[in-house]
């Protein structure tokens, strides 16, 4: 599994739109049959500020090709630059442990 962390500050827009864009691509994610499964993806935001941390794992290098190779991930991927005002951090992150999913 390749896991990634995404961060930046909501800095432009209104929130409850980029909110309903995060729901489309998550549902674009859940709707792809070569990504559906393959593909996990989840978003959340600090309670106190603006700060948004998505958290983003795929099984293997050829579904973060498939992504890549998206409209759907393009067109996020730049809404996502436009809402933080071009400072997104992407950072590979490695899983130590976890609980044993639900």
């Amino acid at each position: 599994m390749k896991h990634f962390m995404i961060r930046y500050q909501f800095a432009n827009g209104s929130s409850e739109e980029w909110h309903r864009e995060i729901r489309r691509f998550i549902a674009a994610l859940d709707n792809d049959s070569e990504l559906k499964g393959k593909i996990s993806y989840r978003c959340l935001k600090n309670r106190d500020d603006s700060s948004y941390c998505h958290l983003a794992s795929a099984a293997d290098d050829q579904a973060v090709k498939t992504l890549q190779q998206r409209d759907f991930f393009k067109h996020y991927t730049e809404k996502t630059r436009q809402v933080a005002g071009g400072e997104v951090v992407v950072t590979p992150i490695e899983l130590i442990a976890e609980t044993a999913a639900s």
